[in-house]
């Protein structure tokens, strides 16, 4: 790739930006983490957490990604051969179940189209079909990373809840924290899983368990075998402003100072800001005569945006193209879906001038492609950011 100037456009659905402001914070000295500094850290960052995932209930947070909070959901939470319904909304879901079967886990997926979230009413009806409760929690992507399809918590929580039935409901937010609008006590969600390098607007390399009073109980009855992944030693510890082993110390301070800049601006104007930058990105895409890849309007990620491309064209073509000539990244198509769609990320720390430059590489470097386009997407959005600020 040609050397170019100006900075690099990350628009990938994560990792995303990180600010300035979090960058100076994470490269702060090194401090003891069993010393009285990093205590005073701990005191202030776990209740500073909470409001963002909508609790009271503690947070644990993890030096990983979040695969592992997705395993220490279920192996603090299950036991041997318990059964698991998963619901097939994209890749990171079925990534999410082969997980849970190499835990020893009994895997039930309720496959979907990868156009839509999970369906409530096929949750509802699985679980009425199972009087017996042997179905020990239900696992759902909120925002489906590879999709840009946001499933409908509230209802599912609703289905789970009309069934009569025990399960847990365990739900995935790592792509949505942050940036989507997300209730785990209001909505009855039992653990939340999520990762930093998304809407928190961290470098990849912490994760988080949200718990709820019903999965902490789980946790006492559970039988999986548990170490690093436990939740009981480290709430122990977070009490005395500690861990139980080497937490990610530099990450943290920058995980305080991303919570500062959320409480500034505020959730729900963080939360409008990314609706707002995905209808838009949304009016472009329509407006080149391309298709959104999700298909109910009633889920469409603020997140992140997938492009489906018309038979016989490329997306890794596309990307390429925008990459080395635009020096700008885009998200590849996963799994089954392959180089049939690319995802524009527009999360995290972004503006309208940052999307309306992402939309002008994407609208140039499909043109250089030879994808068959009309060239009026970047007019489109810059009407509806223009009309959100009027």
């Amino acid at each position: 790739m040609a050397a170019s100037g100006g900075r690099h456009f990350l628009q990938i659905p994560g990792p995303t930006n990180v600010p300035d402001r979090v960058l100076r914070a994470i490269s702060a000295p090194t401090v003891d983490h069993r010393g009285p500094e990093f205590a005073a850290l701990v005191t202030e960052l776990l209740p500073a957490l909470a409001p963002v995932f909508g609790t009271d209930d503690p947070v644990v947070i993890y030096p990983s990604s979040g695969t592992g909070a997705w395993e220490a959901a279920l192996a603090n939470t299950m036991r041997p051969g318990d059964r698991v319904l998963m619901y097939e909304t994209g890749h990171f879901a079925s990534l999410w179940a082969q997980l849970a079967g190499r835990l020893g886990l009994q895997v039930e997926v309720i496959p979907g189209d990868w156009r839509h979230g999970a369906d409530p009413e096929a949750i509802s009806a699985r679980l009425a079909a199972d009087p017996a409760g042997a179905i020990r929690a239900v696992c759902v992507v909120h925002n489906e990373t590879s999709t840009g399809v946001t499933s409908r918590v509230p209802e599912i929580r609703a289905a789970i809840d009309a069934a009569e039935h025990p399960a847990l409901l365990l739900v995935d937010t790592i792509s949505s924290l942050a940036s989507i609008d997300y209730r785990h006590s209001e909505w009855g969600v039992d653990v939340t899983v999520a990762g930093s390098q998304k809407g928190l607007m961290l470098p990849p390399g912490l994760s988080f368990n949200a718990i709820s009073e019903k999965a902490l109980a789980a946790r006492r009855s559970a039988g999986l075998p548990l170490s690093y992944w436990d939740w009981l030693p480290v709430l122990e510890s977070n009490v005395k402003g500690a861990f139980p082993y080497t937490p990610a110390t530099n990450l943290l301070y920058g995980l305080r100072e991303a919570l500062r800049m959320l409480e500034e601006e505020g959730l729900p104007a963080v939360f409008a800001r990314h609706q707002r930058h995905a209808a838009a990105t949304r009016a472009a895409v329509r407006a080149w005569g391309l298709e959104v890849l999700c298909a109910d309007e009633r889920e469409h990620s603020g997140s992140l945006t997938a492009v489906l491309l018309p038979a016989g064209y490329d997306a890794d073509q596309v990307r390429r193209v925008i990459l080395e000539r635009f020096d700008m990244s885009l998200g590849s198509g996963l799994g089954r879906l392959g180089s049939t769609v690319f995802r524009i990320g527009h999360l995290g720390h972004f503006n309208d001038l940052s999307l309306a430059g992402t939309l002008s590489g994407v609208q140039l470097g499909l043109r250089l492609a030879g994808v068959p386009i009309k060239p009026c997407g970047v007019d489109a959005a810059l009407e509806l950011l223009g009309e959100a600020h009027a």
